[in-house]
């Protein structure tokens, strides 16, 4: 179950509430510290749309070397994305969720006691019929909502013994959403979009925007980088939301339905490019009622009536196979 928004001006994204504004907050907050600690020819320089008034932009690159970026990105936002010896350890782990939504005197069961285990570096997809409480089962494990017993372990932190804030705060620095429904803002374009997630964990301006440009590089949307949500495809605007889930160096990506208002042949092509993306290390959970989409994954998690119905293999027995 999605959360209720806070208001009409506050879309829910990656995680976090993000107000419109936010972009231009923020690159008004980085130019009045710039202009109180540069000198009179930085800032004429930097007014200019020249950059830095020490180095010509004739002479800078425009962007840093690809594996550079990557790297920075794949830092995440405060440094603490994944790591390759990272891969193997246990990520997540959850004991006896139980959440049931009530209204009035009515009260429905969701999940029943679920258990299980994702390693760091798995793709793992949580399957079952509609209405199983799969999708309630990512919002639980990713702290999105919260439950009614049992224990979440993420990254090594009891996240529902947090404080709502604290939660809030570890979701935006180390997990990325991406939603059947693309949850992009209508009037910012696509590298807008892709920056939010950094300037709402206080990355420079100048940064995040780099970031974002070479997020949409890495998902093949250089060129459609200045376009609004309203002139993309619905693979290129499920493109966007996946750069900006990983914008951040998250240690996981959750996926409610990626693939749900795509053509066969854009899933398949969204899907490959989680199975790129978790090839080079990155943790993927993704909830599907698809098959095939499924069969991408490393190991599937089936549940059927709030329970969980197979037992998980083990990370050596999947990553063997």
């Amino acid at each position: 179950m999605a959360p209720r928004a806070a208001d009409n001006a506050t879309p829910y994204i990656g995680g976090v509430w993000i107000h419109r504004k936010v972009t231009s907050q923020r690159k008004q907050e980085s130019m009045a510290t710039d202009n109180r600690t540069k000198s009179p020819a930085t800032r004429n320089a930097a007014s200019l749309g020249r950059g830095s008034a020490q180095v010509p932009r004739r002479d800078r690159r425009r962007w840093p070397a690809a594996s550079k970026v990557w790297s920075t990105i794949r830092g995440g936002a405060n440094g603490t994305g994944p790591r390759p010896d990272e891969t193997g350890r246990t990520l997540i782990r959850a004991n006896g969720i139980v959440k049931t939504y009530r209204s009035g005197e009515m009260s429905v069961p969701a999940l029943r006691g679920v258990s299980l285990e994702i390693q760091a570096g798995e793709f793992v997809a949580i399957v079952g019929p509609s209405g199983t409480g799969k999708s309630t089962l990512m919002n639980c494990l990713s702290g999105i909502d919260t439950v009614d017993s049992g224990t979440v372990i993420v990254d090594g932190l009891d996240i529902h013994a947090l404080s709502d804030r604290r939660r809030t705060e570890h979701r935006a620095r180390r997990m990325g959403f991406v939603f059947q429904g693309f949850n992009l803002i209508p009037v910012l374009n696509a590298v807008e979009n892709v920056e939010l997630p950094l300037l709402a964990a206080s990355v420079r301006p100048a940064e995040a925007r780099e970031r974002a440009h070479a997020m949409l590089a890495r998902v093949g949307l250089t060129d459609r980088a200045r376009h609004r949500p309203g002139q993309l495809s619905g693979g290129q605007r499920q493109r966007v939301a996946i750069a900006r889930a990983l914008v951040g160096g998250p240690a996981v990506i959750w996926a409610d339905e990626p693939t749900g208002n795509l053509d066969s042949s854009t899933a398949a092509a969204v899907v490959e490019l989680f199975a790129e993306l978790n090839e080079g290390g990155q943790t993927i959970v993704i909830v599907t009622h698809d098959d095939t989409v499924a069969t991408c994954a490393n190991r599937t998690i089936e549940l059927i009536d709030g329970r969980v119905a197979t037992v998980p293999v083990t990370w050596g027995d999947w990553r063997q196979s």
